[in-house]
């Protein structure tokens, strides 16, 4: 009790509140058939090559990147169900801002604050997904990186081991080669052109030797070489920008988007008014991920991660150069009394975060979050009747049906955009869209059941079309099947079907 002070009382206020912030019903779209990858693996004891889980690419070579980071997402799924997995999810998102409060330098309440806004801002990717392993990868990369910078550390073994973790975790381990760039660059310009006062730069050598052999580490999978190619190929998936969200520009009338755009200002803001020049590294850190996120939405979360330290940096240099306030001093000592005082608003707090974890992870509050995000009474009401496949479903709960019907119904598509190439993805499209020849594409595929999202122009024409009947329908989703002698007969008995 004696050493709970001001600050660290600060301290353990914000981690709790993130991680209490970051327990959440944990499953998105892609949650789902990363589960059944992970499952699958586990109960075959065998890695995935090709993919099993489609009717439109079955047997086709299938580079399952995140294999190891699913089989330890099914593991927590399958030791304490999907609160393990919000558990498992909200330590990794305050594991990884943990990392980034530990290379903050500056006020801690301007830390505080910046861990925060980070938070908040990089909370539209927080799911149960590989990509999250990513995210806490960067944060130790960056750490790592930052350590080394202020002369704490040395970066070999421990990068070239980071990235060898990364790549069989998830195809985002292209991130550290982007960190590692801007470091490259930054160091070089500080060396060339030195801030008066600052500290040397940090020792090119030492970093490019990092890099050749966390380059050289990448190979070190069951894909080899295929993975130093991998990143390219996906982002020159024309498709994802014009079709995925995730990976198209910033829609800052989204309010979900709004805490980047604060973040952003204030850093620029920050970085023009701290008073003295600004340091080259953190200008290329700042720079490179601003360019990316105004790219694609996914990397808003790196981002804030990466950005965090830089801006309780520079937010620090700023109040204190335009104001004079919040330098940085050693904390006054408290009488008993305030210590015991701090000690019960610590309980207090972590009383009420426990209770709002309890009530978020109860298995009526999971249920009710599945039921308003996913389709599940359309699945309960297809492993009811079995009306036979083909199968042909929207994009977005391809994942969901997935982990629920197959191996009874395989996918017609979902989330594994890097095994549905461009000319499948456009073909797709045109067939959702309900443009001309969505007919004949439905009978290439030999499509005899259509598992649609309501609002898609294809299930506004099937309800209407001939050879189609509707089979079920709520407000998510509508279950189609092709008239024939074995098609089901409409079922009105079932939730979401009137009578």
């Amino acid at each position: 009790m004696s050493r709970l002070t001001l600050n660290r009382l600060l301290t353990a206020i914000v981690f709790i509140a993130l991680f209490t912030m970051a327990v959440r019903y944990p499953a998105d779209s892609d949650t789902w058939w990363h589960m059944r990858a992970g499952q699958t693996m586990w109960q075959s004891r065998a890695l995935l090559t090709t993919d099993p889980f489609s009717h439109t690419q079955a047997g086709a070579p299938w580079i399952n990147h995140s294999w190891l980071a699913q089989l330890l997402w099914y593991g927590l799924l399958a030791l304490g169900g999907w609160p393990a997995v919000s558990l498992g999810l909200a330590a990794l998102v305050t594991g990884a801002f943990g990392l980034a409060w530990r290379q903050g330098e500056g006020n801690r309440y301007v830390r505080a604050f910046a861990v925060v806004l980070g938070a908040i801002a990089s909370s539209l990717v927080w799911a149960a997904r590989p990509q999250m392993v990513s995210f806490l990868l960067a944060a130790l990369t960056a750490f790592l990186l930052a350590r080394f910078k202020q002369g704490r550390g040395k970066l070999l073994p421990g990068l070239p081991l980071v990235v060898l973790v990364w790549v069989n975790m998830h195809g985002g381990f292209a991130i550290a080669f982007i960190l590692l760039l801007c470091y490259l660059l930054g160091e070089t310009f500080n060396r060339l052109a030195p801030a008066a006062g600052a500290p040397p730069p940090a020792d090119l050598r030492h970093l490019l030797w990092s890099t050749l052999l966390s380059l050289a580490v990448v190979v070190v999978n069951p894909y080899t070489w295929r993975m130093w190619l991998y990143p390219f190929q996906t982002v020159g998936i024309g498709v994802l920008r014009q079709f995925i969200a995730e990976w198209q520009s910033p829609n800052f009338h989204q309010p979900i988007l709004l805490p980047f755009l604060l973040m952003l200002l204030l850093l620029l803001a920050a970085m023009a008014r701290c008073g003295r020049k600004v340091d080259w590294t953190d200008l290329a850190l700042v720079g490179a991920w601003t360019t990316l996120s105004l790219f694609a939405v996914r990397n808003v979360a790196i981002f804030a991660l990466v950005c965090t330290p830089v801006l309780a940096r520079y937010g620090t240099r700023a109040l204190e150069a335009q104001f004079g306030v919040l330098a940085v001093g050693r904390p006054r000592s408290l009488s008993p009394a305030l210590y015991r005082l701090n000690a019960a608003l610590l309980a207090l707090v972590a009383l009420g975060a426990a209770a709002r974890i309890a009530a978020t992870l109860s298995p009526a509050a999971m249920a009710r979050a599945e039921a308003e995000r996913f389709p599940a009474d359309a699945v309960a009401f297809l492993q009811q009747t079995r009306p036979p496949g083909p199968m042909f479903n929207s994009y977005n709960i391809g994942g969901y049906l997935m982990y629920h019907l197959w191996p009874d119904y395989p996918v017609f598509v979902d989330g594994r955009t890097d095994l549905y190439d461009d000319a499948f993805l456009r073909d797709y499209l045109r067939t959702v869209n309900a443009l001309p020849g969505w007919e004949e594409r439905l009978a290439r595929y030999g499509v005899r059941l259509a598992v649609l999202e309501r609002d898609t122009p294809l299930a506004q024409t099937l309800a209407g079309a001939p050879g189609w009947q509707t089979l079920y329908a709520d407000e998510q989703v509508a279950v189609f099947a092709r008239q024939s002698p074995v098609s089901q007969s409409p079922i009105s008995q079932l939730p979401g079907n009137p009578p």
